[in-house]
């Protein structure tokens, strides 16, 4: 066999095959021979028909089984032969259809594409400079995340001296119409509880059930518009009967030690939890710190790395992120299918992220194999608790997803350039800077949930739990 390698480019590659005539017709006598023994044949005893009237009868079904079994080893010969390191399928064409007519009666040539893992040359990735910014908690956070704990504790008090008003929760049976469609099934809710003016509640609501008592009725007309996040109503005209059953008020609890002893033990005084509360923001405060360190310094690694990335690995990865912004949608109750998306340009966004991504995740694994960095069973194991606690699974729940998933290797891999990027840290010259809000926010997790696995290309292998959520008027 003749093979000759073209460079398209670092990733893309061609390579020419030529299968020797000889090999090829041993091949083609050989599913000849054995179709002649177990084809039937009229006019012939089974395995007595001629070679020649089998040939011509079954000749589609030998020449398929001669290519299904010599291309591909052809294929993986030549990649041996070259050491090419190959993502995805490889693109076969045949150079001449002819040759297939009179198979065997000449070499077969076929020329192949085939999408390799570039050679990353390390630059500089040890003494990075970077500032390390971080966010400063103040006395207003703490009490911000008190007022939640209190409106979280809050009761419904009701209203008996008065008609709603802006803060309220109306308790309210609808009858509603489609004005548009009067053959649509109506619709007919009870009990459903309106804070008017509260966040999420369609301001014509509000507007409608201010200034009602229990036992008043009113009826309104909404006109949804065409984004309206339920598709049920969005563009439609509904025109609603509102029982109104009950008023009531949001009666928050006493900012008083009793409260906030009965949020948790450790709380034994409003003091106390003040003291917590401000403990676990300035932790949330210096993770994030590090995080935008660390991409701070994964930003300059990527800038001075120049290189040809596969546009497998990039398309694999866009297609990750955008199965998580459809489901943040989804769980957002937003219909990905609206036809005032762009989702042209939110994948073009995507892909810019995702070359990123795999930009960096390769740069990580050329300087773990430059620095020799190993991960232990150990470490992956206690990996895998951690993904099990985190979804609310069993860790051999874990290990089973993991299974289907092409085994624990993702998670290896993770941790692999989650040291590499430690190293990175522990080597850079750090300053201290001050906070600037411009910076995007970001998690740990998400940080390294971006890192992709160069090989197989999957850069969400580990379980993940999918949460959905439905949005109400």
């Amino acid at each position: 066999m003749k093979t000759e390698l073209i460079d398209h480019s670092p990733t893309r590659k061609e390579i020419k095959i030529e299968i020797e005539q000889e090999a090829v017709r041993a091949l083609y006598d050989q599913i000849s021979a054995r179709y002649s023994k177990l084809a039937s044949v009229p006019g012939f005893r089974p395995g007595h028909a001629p070679v020649s009237v089998v040939r011509k009868r079954f000749k589609d079904e030998i020449r398929s089984e001669v290519l299904r079994e010599l291309v591909p080893q052809a294929i993986q010969n030549a990649v041996d032969e070259n050491a090419l390191e190959v993502i995805g399928e490889p693109d076969v064409h045949l150079d001449d259809e002819e040759s297939l007519k009179q198979l065997g009666e000449g070499p077969l040539s076929l020329h192949v594409h085939v999408e390799v893992l570039p050679q990353v040359e390390l630059g500089q990735y040890k003494g990075l400079e970077a500032a390390r910014r971080t966010r400063p908690v103040t006395d207003e956070d703490v009490e911000n995340v008190i007022q939640a704990l209190r409106e979280s504790s809050a009761s419904l008090q009701p209203v008996e001296d008065r008609a709603s008003q802006d803060g309220d929760t109306v308790t309210v049976n609808f009858r509603g119409k489609f004005l548009q469609e009067p053959e649509a099934e109506e619709i007919n809710v009870d009990e459903v509880e309106v804070e008017l003016g509260g966040e999420g509640v369609y301001e014509d609501f509000t507007k409608n059930l201010t200034g009602v008592k229990p036992d008043d009725e009113r009826t309104f007309t909404i006109n949804y518009p065409a984004d309206f996040t339920s598709k049920g109503l969005a563009g439609k005209e509904v025109e609603y009967t509102a029982k109104v059953t009950g008023v009531s008020r949001k009666e928050l609890p006493e900012l008083d030690d009793e409260w906030a002893k009965s949020l948790n033990e450790e709380s034994e005084s409003v003091a106390t939890l003040r003291e917590k509360i401000r403990e676990d923001l300035e932790k949330r405060s210096a993770l994030e710190s590090d995080n935008r360190l660390r991409n701070e310094l994964l930003d300059q690694l990527v800038a001075a790395h120049p290189f040809e990335v596969p546009e497998t690995l990039v398309e694999h990865q866009s297609n990750h992120h955008l199965e998580t912004v459809v489901r943040d949608m989804l769980g957002r109750g937003f219909d990905p299918r609206n036809k005032e998306m762009d989702w042209e340009a939110v994948r073009g966004q995507l892909k810019v992220q995702a070359e990123r991504d795999v930009r960096s995740s390769m740069l990580l694994e050329t300087i773990a194999d430059q620095e020799n960095i190993q991960v232990t069973d150990e470490e992956i194991n206690a990996e895998i608790e951690s993904y099990a606690q985190a979804s609310r699974q069993t860790p051999q729940q874990v290990r089973d997803a993991l299974t289907k998933q092409g085994g624990e290797r993702s998670i290896a891999d993770r941790l692999r350039n989650r040291k590499a990027l430690d190293l990175l840290v522990e080597n850079a010259s750090v300053s201290e800077g001050e906070w600037r809000e411009e910076f995007p926010e970001e998690t740990e997790a998400e940080t390294l949930d971006q890192q992709p696995d160069q090989q197989t290309a999957h850069s969400n292998d580990e379980p993940q739990a999918a949460q959905a959520s439905e949005n109400e008027k």
